[in-house]
Formats: structure tokens, C-alpha cells, sequence
């Protein structure tokens, strides 16, 4: 009965295979939990007290669809001391997913083509397929760099938008300076719209993060405060590029999610006077303790310099990478397998956003198991 009232498009997607895992953790007494894309530290005070004090002066109603003002003037001054572009403009999303889904709808038309880097982020085939666009997949293995030629042979007069992510989710490769720029000179002479994925921008240990936007004025720049400030369950993102994408982005937002939470507004821009570069340097060393613990076990891992994740290769002789991950649930650890974020089912993605005792527990068992 049913089938006939499901939209066809429905048919194209599963429960994300992360959600499946948390799931299953929910069940699971006291699991060794490395699974998680989220922070493990808490919310700063002054955030939550600015929230709280919104919600307790009754800002609980509909904020300005772009978002609250004393918010986009402090992100606006922002960017335009980064970059100096006249035309780049601000939106408060309901999440960075909210500001992909935005974007998604705002550029592709059925039939267009999305350039996406294999491993990927598991929302950017689905956001593809749900706006009836086709995901061409560029392949970045062994070392998950990308090769900015193979990016051009992929181009088509298809070929509508390349969604760039990094830091990466899931290997934690930060793309340097020259892939940056080249990937913004590539897209500007194709005239091919470029998204970048910025939402683990504090985590980015060995400088500052290159962004296509310093070398292309027209790239699309995606960020948010759920990584950065440990907000996840508050849903405030924010987009910024030009002013004609957003103007269309802006609209879009009033017919779907109408405007961002308003009072978690006010504790994000409470969130912009607050210092979070220890934390940063905390999850640098969580990085080299798992590294250092994969690489000694024997594990294939390739360099990660940002994010909070490794993707190591399964062992030869343990099977598949959802193989192997089945192995490590069993003895309670909870890692995700690598198919769910590529078309190859060789590697996991470990999450180092957990106390480092929790890493070291994990790191034993994977040791055991090789």
C-alpha cells in the first residue's frame, strides 16, 4: 500500500550506515565508543549562559530568515577581513547540513553532474541523488590527495559542482596551498560552481587552513559551530559566498527551515568571543597518540593533520573493511567501516573525539586483532 504513495527518489536511500552503528551502541553495555563524529568536550559556559539568557528574554520566536543581525555582522566583518570580497555574503543555516542541502537546491538541476572525492563525506552522494543530480566519483586513494588533473578529465558539460572538503571527514588529509588554488582556478575556468566543506576549520593542526576562496572569489564556503564549539545537537551552520547564490539560498531557507534556532543564535555569537585553540592543541595530541598506536600494530594509516579522524586500511587477512569492523564490534569496539564513505570497502574510519583512556583501550583491541 505504501509503495504507492513513496516518491520515487525515496528508493535511493538507506539509514546512513553511521547511523546504524550508533544505534547499535545504544544497545551495547559498555562499549569502547570511537565511532562518533562529535566533540567530546563540553560546551563553554559563556555559550550556554548567552543561550539561556535568549531563551529567558523571550527570544523564542522566528529570527530574520538569514539570521539574527548581531550574528551575521560579527561573521560578515569576518570573512571580509579574510578575503576582501565585495560580493561575498552571509547565511545562518539550521546546521552546515542545512547549508549543504541549501546549496544543493540552489545549483542542481536533474541530470547536472557533482564532482565528489572518493573517500567523501556520506550526505554528498545522497544530497546529489535527492536533487536528481549524478555524483562522479574522483578517487584519491592510496593517500587521499587530490590530483587536480584527474579532477579536469573528470569535468563534462555536465558537470555543474565540485564538493571539496577539508579538513576531510573521513580521513582527517588536509589539502594543501597548491590543490586548494588549483581546484579554484580549475573551477573558475570552467565556469563550474565550487563548495567547500570548511566545518572542521579549527581543527587543522599544522597551520591555517588554505581555502579555494583565497584564490576564487566565487567559491561557495560552508562552516558551522557544531564541530568547533562542541554544538552538534543545536544545529546552527552558516554559509558565505556570492551574493547571488545566497540571495537564492536565503529563500530557499524561508520554504524549508525558516530561519536557524533563534536563541542558540545568540549563544553563537557568544561563541565567536570565545578561545577554543586548547582544545585544538588537545585533539593534535589525541592525533599522534592514534597515529603513533595504529602505525605500530602494523596498521596502514596515511598522514591525518586535521579533523578528528584516521583511516586506516584493514589488515590483509581480516577481510573487507566492514569485515574487519564486525570483528572489532564483537570484542566492543565500535569503529565505522569505510564503504560507508566510498565505493571501496578497504578501511575504517576511527573518530580520536574521545578521552584518551577510551583511545588507548581501543588502540589494544585493534593491536589484539592484528
Amino acid at each position: 500500500m505504501f509503495d504507492r504513495w513513496l516518491a520515487a527518489r525515496t528508493a535511493q536511500f538507506d539509514s546512513s550506515g553511521i547511523r546504524k552503528v550508533f544505534d547499535l551502541a545504544a544497545k551495547m553495555k559498555n562499549p569502547i565508543n570511537l565511532s562518533i563524529g562529535q566533540p567530546d568536550f563540553p560546551v563553554p559556559d559563556e555559550i550556554k549562559q548567552a543561550a539561556i539568557d535568549a531563551i529567558n528574554g523571550d527570544r523564542n520566536g522566528y529570527s530574520q530568515t538569514q539570521g539574527i543581525l548581531e550574528l551575521r555582522e560579527r561573521l560578515q566583518a569576518d570573512i571580509a577581513r579574510q578575503y576582501g570580497h565585495d560580493d561575498r555574503r552571509v547565511l545562518v543555516t539550521s546546521g552546515a547540513s542545512g547549508a549543504l542541502v541549501l546549496a544543493m537546491l540552489a545549483l542542481v538541476d536533474p541530470g547536472d553532474e557533482v564532482i565528489v572525492f572518493d573517500p567523501y563525506f556520506v550526505m554528498y552522494p545522497a544530497l546529489a541523488a535527492l536533487v536528481g543530480g549524478k555524483a562522479v566519483y574522483v578517487d584519491t586513494y592510496p593517500d587521499f590527495t587530490i590530483d587536480v588533473d584527474k579532477v579536469a578529465a573528470a569535468i563534462t558539460p555536465r558537470t555543474k559542482l565540485i564538493l571539496f572538503n577539508s579538513p576531510s571527514n573521513p580521513t582527517g588529509v588536509v589539502a594543501d596551498a597548491a590543490t586548494a588554488r588549483g581546484l579554484a582556478e580549475l573551477a573558475a575556468r570552467h565556469n563550474i560552481a565550487l563548495l567547500s566543506d570548511e566545518i572542521y576549520r579549527l581543527f587543522c593542526y599544522d597551520g591555517a587552513l588554505p581555502s579555494p576562496a583565497q584564490w576564487n572569489p566565487d567559491t561557495i564556503v560552508v562552516d558551522g559551530f557544531s564541530k568547533s564549539y562542541g554544538l552538534t545537537g543545536w544545529r546552527l551552520g552558516w554559509v558565505h559566498g556570492p551574493a547571488a547564490v545566497i540571495d537564492k539560498m536565503t529563500m530557499l531557507q524561508q520554504y524549508t527551515f525558516v530561519c536557524a534556532p533563534h536563541p542558540l543564535q545568540w549563544g553563537a555569537a557568544a561563541a565567536l568571543d570565545v578561545d577554543m585553540s586548547a582544545h585544538a592543541a588537545d585533539y593534535s595530541q589525541r592525533r599522534q597518540l592514534v597515529l603513533d598506536g595504529l602505525r605500530d600494530a602494523g596498521f596502514e594509516v596515511a598522514p591525518a593533520a586535521g579533523a578528528f579522524y584516521v583511516f586506516p586500511k584493514a589488515p590483509a587477512g581480516r577481510g573487507t573493511g566492514h569485515e574487519f569492523v564486525a570483528q572489532a564490534i564483537e570484542n566492543e569496539l565500535l569503529i565505522i567501516p569505510g564503504g560507508i564513505f566510498s565505493r571501496r570497502d578497504t578501511h575504517f574510519r576511527i573518530s580520536y573525539a574521545a578521552p584518551v583512556p577510551v583511545l588507548q583501550r581501543g588502540l589494544e583491541i585493534l593491536r589484539k586483532l592484528v
